[in-house]
């Protein structure tokens, strides 16, 4: 705390199209908290971007309460850490980091950011088989929502073979009823798949592009993505046209931010109002 205002953040790198912000600062307002939210945006920093354990050296003692954490420091600020939630323990990534009395706990709100937003999305998904793409901090969040929702089998793919090795074993040993394979051969994953869950930076407005081949897309295979700006991303606006079902990033990066506020304020957020929020900037931005 600064004073009576609630100094919170987000640390990652190409961050300024971010509507965490006023996500944050808009629905605190309505509790009537003084809360600004920060950008700390690793691209911007002259020079050699901030070493991360100086940088958090730094929020404590600037006064912060808080931060949010995206690419690429989700998994990077892990050891930094003085203690984690039990998601983030097993998810082994952060992305909100709740800093008290010198003490920098880790959360993890992407996982039940995206089960929370997919669930209002597509209620009677098929989720039984699933192809994860991406074993990032996002990826990993994710595929512990998928298989706490029920999927019995998980296959990952990754352009590093070692790390999507390494998060399928992880997870297995957490599931050890659900069949998770790694594989660095999307067409492979997909064969048979009900799912596919796209969680690379491709598609951003600054890395355009599909993640995957649009001949592996096909009804009933539904498609969900992380990528919010665009919101209608290439992966998305393909797969929408060839029959599949889609859900937008955007779901996500509300439902992680609605855990978020809980974290940091204490007090319970309007989810609808933070949707209803969320889209009312996407519309003023012309970025739908």
């Amino acid at each position: 705390m600064t004073g009576d205002k609630l100094l919170v953040g987000l640390i990652g790198a190409g961050i300024q199209r971010s509507l965490s912000p006023a996500m944050h600062e808009e629905e605190a307002r309505h509790h009537g908290l003084r809360l600004h939210y920060q950008l700390i945006d690793l691209d911007a920093s002259p020079g050699r971007p901030p070493e991360l354990p100086a940088l958090l050296s730094a929020l404590q003692a600037i006064g912060f309460g808080g931060v949010n954490v995206t690419f690429p420091c989700k998994q990077a600020i892990v050891p930094l850490l003085d203690d984690l939630s039990p998601d983030a323990r097993a998810m082994g990534a952060v992305n909100t980091v709740v800093m008290h009395e010198g003490r920098m706990v880790g959360h993890n709100t992407d996982g039940s950011g995206w089960a929370w937003g997919f669930r209002r999305s597509l209620p009677n998904a098929n989720l039984c088989c699933v192809v994860l793409q991406g074993a990032g901090g996002a990826g990993s969040a994710i595929a512990h929502a998928l298989l706490r929702m029920g999927t019995r089998e998980l296959r990952i793919a990754d352009q590093l073979p070692e790390r999507s090795r390494a998060l399928a074993d992880a997870l297995q040993r957490l599931h050890p009823a659900a069949s998770i394979l790694a594989t660095d051969r999307i067409e492979a994953a997909l064969d048979g798949a009900s799912g596919l869950v796209h969680a690379t930076p491709t598609g951003m407005v600054k890395l355009p592009g599909l993640p995957v081949p649009s001949a592996l897309l096909r009804p009933p295979l539904w498609v969900a993505e992380v990528v919010y700006f665009p919101l209608e991303t290439e992966l998305l606006r393909v797969a929408r046209a060839l029959g599949c079902e889609v859900v937008d990033g955007g779901k996500m990066a509300v439902g992680q931010a609605v855990g978020a506020f809980e974290l940091f304020t204490g007090r319970k957020p309007d989810a609808a109002r933070m949707e209803a929020h969320f889209h009312a900037m996407i519309a003023s931005r012309g970025t739908a």
